[in-house]
């Protein structure tokens, strides 16, 4: 079975709710015209990865009727949206992914585990993790930072995940870092990695949405500062990937005590 996914690069207007869902709603049917299944947005697409509009009022997790244009339009596309969001959740705030799936009410799904220290003074971490399935492929759920960790993918391959979805925000400087982790995490695990990400206001975010094969592959990326790559993703291609490539199977969670040594070399002094 294959899942044609479409992920989105774009730009949110910062604190503007009814804009950035219209946008929402543009990218979707954009999906639609490539066929494709599933589509995921950035991090906090919704509102603006902006600390004003993660101060003021955000969207309702109890009430879902703000989803409104996002629902019609996925009923009519018949595709999958995993919409990123700043979350109002009365005790708290937080980073969260909501799935939105054609004529079901939208699900709640997954916050975000992994904060940035100018996150944790707003939001709240997740607790656990989420995978979804679509044509028979597990998709796992991430937000941004969650993917520096090398465990919180390993974790979502051991519960079976097939494809690590990320949505997030990268500023001026993070590039080189930012494809090293996705890369990365395809590869340790042998499963697809997923990237979608913001560009422009209001820190000047850089995107680098991509999507990356089991082997750590880029193998659709979007070019210029908007727009959507999309891939097919195939089971049988994971298949292959983790015939040969067994560090998803082999890795060892005892590895033991540590032994180590402390040498210096007759120069070391001489050279502080």
């Amino acid at each position: 079975m294959t899942v044609r996914i479409a992920t989105v690069q774009a730009e949110a207007t910062p604190g503007d709710l009814k804009a950035n869902l219209s946008e929402t709603v543009r990218w979707i049917d954009l999906a639609a015209e490539q066929h494709a299944d599933v589509i995921v947005f950035p991090e906090a697409f919704t509102t603006g990865y902006d600390e004003a509009a993660f101060a003021g009022p955000l969207p309702p997790a109890d009430d879902t009727n703000w989803l409104a244009p996002v629902q019609r339009a996925v009923d009519r596309a018949g595709v999958v949206a995993i919409l990123n969001t700043a979350l109002d959740r009365r005790d708290r705030r937080t980073l969260t992914d909501i799935i939105v799936i054609p004529r079901r009410a939208p699900l709640v799904a997954y916050d975000k585990q992994h904060l940035y220290d100018s996150e944790r003074a707003v939001f709240a971490a997740g607790d656990g993790g989420f995978s979804f399935v679509v044509n028979d492929l597990r998709l796992a759920l991430s937000v941004c930072y969650d993917a520096n960790f090398p465990e919180h993918a390993a974790a979502a391959s051991a519960a079976g995940a097939d494809v690590y979805v990320n949505s997030g925000a990268y500023f001026p400087g993070g590039a080189d870092r930012r494809d090293l982790h996705y890369a990365a995490r395809a590869l340790d695990n042998g499963m697809y990695v997923v990237f979608s990400g913001l560009v422009g206001a209001p820190h000047d975010f850089i995107g680098g949405s991509a999507v990356f094969d089991p082997s750590g592959r880029r193998i659709a990326a979007v070019d210029g500062v908007e727009g959507l790559a999309v891939a097919d993703l195939d089971r049988d291609e994971i298949t292959r990937t983790r015939a040969h490539q067994r560090m998803w199977a082999d890795r060892r969670d005892d590895l033991g005590p540590q032994r180590t040594l402390d040498h210096r070399t007759r120069d070391a002094a001489a050279r502080k």
